[in-house]
């Protein structure tokens, strides 16, 4: 099984985003039953909550489902029980390295480390009220994502 989490700021635009399109991507190409796919958030402030408007919306709009996903924060276990940890920003990336001295298991990396695009982070919607472009950052890294984490499990 190979685990993947999604990780920003409050786990409610970009992370819930990534997760649903990802899992999407991995059920289309019959590979759901190898993965387990989540998403968490550096802050608490939203626990409990469904993706953020602007992201169910996004979501909606091409047929991807979000049910069942609420925003959780993520915990220093998790750097142990994922496999892969990729974050939204370099901040989300350094919080997320805070949460333990010790070198976690999981690789943990930037979702724009494999998007081919001069943004070295993916811009938060919350803020910008761009769902589209964050959702099309989502898009152009999926499928680099997907060949680089199957390629590194051969």
């Amino acid at each position: 099984m190979i685990r993947v989490l999604f990780v920003c700021l409050g786990n409610i635009c970009r992370s819930p985003m990534a997760e649903a399109y990802f899992r999407d991507l991995v059920k289309k190409r019959g590979l759901i039953d190898q993965f387990e796919i989540d998403s968490a958030g550096i802050g608490h402030w939203h626990e409990g909550k469904p993706p953020y408007i602007g992201t169910r919306d996004k979501l909606d709009q091409v047929g991807i489902t979000y049910d069942g996903m609420v925003a959780r924060q993520i915990k220093s276990s998790d750097l142990d029980d994922f496999d892969y940890i990729i974050t939204m920003d370099n901040q989300n990336r350094q919080d997320v390295m805070a949460l333990r001295q010790e070198m976690p298991t999981a690789k943990i990396f930037n979702y724009m480390d494999v998007v081919d695009n001069d943004l070295e982070e993916v811009p938060d919607p919350y803020h910008t009220g761009k769902f589209d472009e964050t959702f099309e950052l989502i898009e152009l890294g999926a499928e680099k994502l997907l060949a680089q984490i199957l390629n590194e499990s051969e």
